[in-house]
C-alpha cells in the first residue's frame, strides 16, 4: 500500500492549496504508467496475451484518471503542468507525493514479483478483499491514493459551487467512452469524477468491481499473480461475507517468463554508448515520449482537439519502445525505454 505524505492533506482548506492536490494527483496518476508500460512492452508478440490485456486495460484507465483529474483541476480555475522536465518521477524512486521511505517503484520488464510486490501496492485499497484462491475457502495510517481523492473530494463538497470559475471549453470528453470521461462542471460532476477514479483503483469496500462491473486495477494485477480469473464464487451462500462472494477459480492466466523480452532495469539513455543503435533508439523514443507531454499540456489547457495528436504519438511510442526491448546489449541482457524529457530531436 501506497502511503502519501501527510502535507497533501493539510493544505486541502485553500483554493490554492486544492490547486496543488490536483496537479499532485495528475502526476501520481502519470508516474504509475511508465512503470505499468515498462511491464507491457517487455512481453514479447504473441506471448502472455491475457495478461498484456490485463496491464494495457489498467493503463487506458490510468490515462483516463489523468484526464479527468485535469478536468476537475481546469473547472476550479486551476490549470494543469504537464510540460515540464519535473513532472516525470525518476526511476526507481517513491510516486509523487510518496513516503520516500515506502514503496520505490522501478522501471522492470515483467514478472509475477513486479505484479505483486509494485503494481498491487500501488494499487491496494486501504482494506482490500482477500478472496480464496481455487476452491478452498494490517494497519496503516489514513493515506492511501483513495483517500487523498476522497480527502479532495470533501473539500471541494465544502467549498461549493463557487469554486467553479474555470472555462467549460477547456473540458475534454472524447477519447474514452462518454460516461467516463465527463465533464467537469460543478460540484456533483466532480464527485463523480473522483468516485470513476477511485472505484476503477480500488473497488469498493464490499465488491471488486467499479462502477462499470468491471474489475478493479488491484484485482486484475491479483489475477495475474494468482494464475487464475476472479470469478463469483459458485459455493458462497447468499449471506456469505464479502471476501467469499469471489474466488480465483476462473480460468487460468499463465504467466511465461520466456516470453518476456530480458530488458535492462531501470535504463538511462547515458547507459547506452553514444552513436550504438540503443542510445539512438532510446533518445527516439524520449523525444516522442517528451512530445507527447507537450501535447498533452496543450490538450488539457484549451486546445481540446490536440487529443488526436497525442493519441498518434501514443502509438509511436508503443513501436519505438517494443524496438528497443528487441535490441541484444550482447550481454545477456536487452535495451529499454528509459522515460526521460528530451526536447531536443536527436
Amino acid at each position: 500500500m501506497i502511503q502519501l505524505e501527510s502535507r497533501l492533506f493539510d493544505a486541502l482548506d485553500t483554493l490554492d492549496g486544492l490547486h496543488t492536490a490536483l496537479q499532485q494527483a495528475i502526476m501520481l496518476e502519470h508516474a504509475t504508467i511508465p512503470a505499468y508500460l515498462y511491464a507491457l512492452y517487455s512481453l514479447q508478440p504473441d506471448t502472455n496475451a491475457r495478461i498484456e490485456n490485463l496491464i494495457f486495460s489498467v493503463v487506458r484507465e490510468e490515462m483516463l484518471h489523468m484526464s479527468l483529474a485535469c478536468n476537475i483541476l481546469n473547472a476550479i480555475g486551476g490549470a494543469p503542468s504537464i510540460d515540464d522536465p519535473a513532472f516525470i518521477p525518476h526511476y526507481p524512486g517513491p510516486l509523487p507525493g510518496a513516503v520516500e521511505k515506502g514503496l520505490i517503484v522501478p522501471l522492470k520488464p515483467c514478472t509475477l514479483d513486479v505484479v505483486h510486490d509494485v503494481f498491487m501496492q500501488i494499487e491496494e485499497p486501504e482494506k482490500p478483499l482477500e478472496f480464496p484462491v481455487g476452491l478452498a475457502a494490517a494497519a496503516a495510517p489514513p493515506r492511501t491514493i483513495g483517500q487523498f481523492y476522497k480527502a479532495i473530494e470533501r473539500q471541494i463538497v465544502a467549498f461549493g459551487q463557487g469554486i467553479f470559475t474555470g472555462d467549460p471549453a477547456r473540458q475534454l470528453t472524447h477519447g474514452f467512452a462518454p460516461d467516463e470521461l465527463i465533464a467537469v462542471t460543478d460540484v456533483a460532476s466532480a464527485v463523480r469524477a473522483i468516485t470513476i477514479i477511485v472505484e476503477q483503483g480500488e473497488g469498493t469496500s464490499d465488491s471488486p468491481l467499479d462502477l462499470e462491473h468491471e474489475l478493479a486495477h488491484y484485482y486484475r494485477f491479483a489475477e495475474i499473480w494468482h494464475g487464475k480469473a476472479l470469478i463469483p464464487n459458485p459455493q458462497a451462500p447468499p449471506d456469505a461475507p464479502n471476501d467469499q462472494k469471489y474466488i480465483y477459480g476462473g480460468p487460468a492466466i499463465p504467466f511465461d517468463p520466456h516470453g518476456v523480452w530480458p530488458a535492462i532495469a531501470n535504463p538511462k539513455a547515458a547507459m547506452y554508448p553514444a552513436g550504438s543503435k540503443a542510445r539512438y533508439a532510446c533518445d527516439t523514443f524520449n523525444y516522442t515520449y517528451t512530445a507527447l507531454l507537450k501535447t498533452l499540456h496543450l490538450t488539457f489547457n484549451g486546445q481540446p482537439y490536440r487529443l488526436s495528436a497525442a493519441i498518434g504519438l501514443m502509438e509511436s511510442l508503443k513501436a519505438q519502445a517494443m524496438d528497443l526491448m528487441a535490441i541484444d546489449l550482447g550481454n545477456g541482457t536487452h535495451a529499454g525505454p528509459s522515460f526521460e524529457y528530451q526536447p531536443i530531436n536527436p
